[in-house]
């Protein structure tokens, strides 16, 4: 039997990077998978891929800042598949400033999307599993939720914000009886579009390369499925016993 069998779940951000992985291995092991995210042509694109397998999966254009488009996106998942069981909380964006070079504009939108999108999914969530005996929601943070960073002063208080959060919105759930467990994740440096587009900005994007290679005890980045099997396992019913908790997949980062 497939790890996720039968499940729905709605990943955001899915249309690239650690999301686009999550949509893809979630379907493989059997699930219904909702793709949210702003772009719709790459989110399409991972529907098409996951149908052409076999797999069932729908395309939402989808903000995670807004409050309206999350009751759509709760709203249209519930009326195509009956069902949430997983929400994967990805969608996000960075921002490499230090205290002094952060503006008060720059900081409202990178945590309108990175920390207000987590609240909502999270929320939501909580409202369409409850109803359905319970369900797993799997907050991607970073290992900037969990070390602090000096040229990145708004995106580390984002992914701080989500880590806690998490263990907030678990404990909740726990003694409600709601059978929802909350975690999060926190990855290391991940060759995503959005790593490439740090390299090619750096100016010497192989130096680049090494720097941040030497970062990581494993001797290398990582790769997107790194962290969607680590996500599949937070939805499967095989990490029943595991709630409030980080699950840190940085090749090392953290452990230094």
């Amino acid at each position: 039997m497939k790890r996720v069998e039968g499940k729905v779940a709605v990943v955001t951000g899915g249309a690239l990077g650690i999301g686009k992985a999550c949509a893809l291995l979630l379907a493989r092991e059997g699930a219904g998978v909702v793709v949210t995210d702003i772009r719709e042509a790459e989110g399409m694109a991972v529907v098409d891929q996951i149908r052409s397998t076999g797999g069932q999966a729908l395309f939402i254009k989808h903000d995670v800042s807004s409050e309206e488009d999350w009751q759509k996106v709760i709203e249209t998942t519930l009326q195509t598949f009956g069902r949430l069981d997983i929400m994967v909380n990805n969608a996000g964006i960075g921002k490499t400033t230090n205290i002094e070079q952060t503006t008060f504009q720059d900081w409202r939108l990178l945590m309108s999307i990175n920390l207000d999108g987590v609240f909502l999914g999270t929320r939501y969530a909580i409202e369409a599993m409850k109803k359905h005996n319970g369900g797993s929601i799997i907050n991607i943070s970073s290992i900037l939720g969990l070390v602090g960073d000096p040229q990145a002063a708004s995106y580390t208080a984002s992914k701080g914000g989500v880590r806690l959060l998490t263990k907030s919105a678990a404990l909740y759930c726990a003694r409600m009886g709601y059978n929802i467990r909350v975690n999060s994740v926190h990855p290391g440096y991940i060759m995503t579009p959005l790593i490439e587009s740090v390299l090619q900005a750096s100016g010497n994007a192989e130096a680049m390369l090494r720097h941040l290679e030497s970062l990581h005890p494993v001797g290398h980045i990582g790769e997107p499925d790194d962290v969607a099997y680590g996500v599949l396992y937070l939805a499967s019913d095989e990490s029943g016993f595991v709630t409030g908790a980080e699950l840190v997949i940085d090749g090392g980062y953290t452990a230094q």
